[in-house]
């Protein structure tokens, strides 16, 4: 923590994660009770010398801070105050002049009791809860599905895992980034630096874990501990009673999100965006974004199938989720926080995953870009995310159906496209990038040829260059 980021916390106000505390000349015994309520929630930032409801920083008396630090950590180390007890580190900043006292909180592994009560954190601030008897148990339930993933198997050694996997993770790390730590560790110590090989706190012995086995478990090794893992991807257009195309995907994680991309961009259009100045596939966006969601936010210790659905006006995922909330996300109110932090690791020094909280973020730019709609993110027992299409599922270009996607498209213009040129629209929307050379390999004929058959299209107004030739894309006109 610096000063400047000190700063950004305070401006930005209380919140789950952040109280603030006057606690000019000593502390008050509410101090414990966000400590306390931070560690069983999902921990959070404490600033002592600013008042909550103005934000403005009263500062700590300069001759009392070290008896407020030495009382801090007396206290949440006494077993009979808070317990289990913490080890916690404060800081002591000057700000404007003020001095403040930081302490952060981190999310524990265990409920905590603060003289004998159970404190949780909600918008609100901090709650009772110990007399709440559904609030204590979803308290229990959501620290096991937090720390699942860390479950260690010491007599499960690293035979049982796919080391080819670990090796083509350590080259898409490599690949992403020069010098990256990997680039000098063996697989048992890329296990180890993204904490996937721990000590079982019961037997004292060191093992793998759950999500190590996830991630680069091989098949059978993933079915012997986590029977009631695999994830369902179906395409629904035609048969809406049951599925038009479907994969069951029971393998490792870092295969798995290769398989559902694949799966998504068989049956869905490839439609190129400008981001800036830059041309991108929306599609590819938005499926790596929804994806390794419900790959790496899972709740694995529930036995509820995930599903990647795509169907002809929507896109929709469904996975077990120990919720922090209830009811739609908003984008500007969202409180990201993590969810099997050792995965999501991996999934981001891979270049699967970005920071926490950016899935949303991206899911919801790309799909205006896609589709023109807005996504739906769910927050429930069952985590959702809709993204909305507009028919793009029938848009899939194959030799089936180039003359139903160019009538679509260029509906009052079909009369007088030949199928040669109809041959071409359906290449340009697969891929609106595509350059004259390009189109002449994909139809097998000759550039001249080709260069007739663009020039003919944009003569009869049905589709346009726009930009150069090197690094412009075609318009279609609808």
């Amino acid at each position: 923590m610096t000063a400047d980021e000190l700063k950004k916390i305070i401006q930005s106000g209380e919140k789950i994660d952040v109280e603030f505390k006057q606690s000019e000349n000593d502390l008050t015994k509410d101090v414990y009770q966000s400590v306390c309520s931070f560690n069983n929630r999902n921990g959070g930032h404490i600033v002592l010398g600013v008042v909550d409801k103005t934000k403005e920083i009263r500062g700590v008396n300069f001759q009392k801070v070290d008896k407020i630090l030495k009382d801090f950590t007396t206290s949440i180390n006494n077993a009979n105050k808070l317990n289990p007890p913490m080890y916690l580190t404060p800081e002591v900043f000057e700000i404007d002049g003020k001095i403040l006292v930081y302490i952060w909180v981190p999310e524990g592994t265990q409920l905590r009791r603060l003289n004998g009560r159970i404190w949780d954190r909600t918008h609100e601030g901090d709650i009772d809860i110990t007399d709440n008897a559904e609030l204590v148990y979803k308290l229990y339930a959501r620290k096991q599905s937090t720390y699942f993933a860390n479950k260690v198997y010491p007599r499960l050694g690293l035979e049982y895992l796919d080391l080819d996997v670990i090796r083509r993770a350590k080259q898409m790390a490599l690949s992403r980034v020069d010098n990256h730590p990997w680039a000098n560790m063996d697989e048992k110590e890329i296990l180890g630096s993204t904490g996937l090989i721990l000590t079982d706190p019961d037997t004292g012995k060191e093992g793998i874990t759950l999500a190590a086995i996830l991630l680069f478990g091989k098949d059978n090794t993933i079915m012997s501990v986590l029977p009631q893992y695999k994830t369902d991807a179906i395409y629904r257009v035609k048969n809406l009673d049951r599925y038009d195309d479907r994969e069951v995907i029971i393998t490792n994680l870092i295969d798995s999100y290769r398989r559902l991309m694949d799966f998504g961009k068989k049956h869905l259009n490839d439609t190129f965006v400008l981001d800036g100045d830059q041309s991108v596939s929306a599609r590819d966006k938005i499926l790596r974004e929804i994806i390794s969601n419900i790959l790496a936010h899972r709740d694995y210790s529930n036995a509820y199938t995930a599903q990647f659905v795509i169907e002809s006006n929507r896109i929709y995922t469904k996975n077990s989720n120990l919720p922090h909330g209830h009811g739609e996300l908003k984008l500007n109110q969202f409180e990201p926080f993590p969810k099997n932090p050792p995965i999501s690791k991996v999934f981001r020094e891979i270049g699967y995953a970005d920071e926490l909280g950016s899935g949303m973020r991206n899911t919801n730019k790309y799909t205006k870009l896609y589709s023109g709609g807005t996504p739906i993110f769910l927050e429930d027992n069952i985590f959702q995310i809709v993204i909305p299409m507009e028919s793009v599922a029938d848009l899939q270009v194959g030799p089936d159906n180039v003359k139903k996607v160019t009538e679509k498209v260029t509906e009052k213009v079909t009369e007088k496209v030949t199928e040669k040129e109809q041959e071409v629209l359906a290449l340009l929307l697969e891929n609106a990038n595509y350059t004259m050379p390009q189109l002449a390999e994909k139809l097998k004929i000759s550039r001249k040829t080709i260069a007739v058959r663009l020039k003919s299209l944009k003569e009869k107004k049905v589709i346009e260059r726009v930009g150069s030739d090197r690094k412009g894309y075609w318009k279609i006109n609808k």
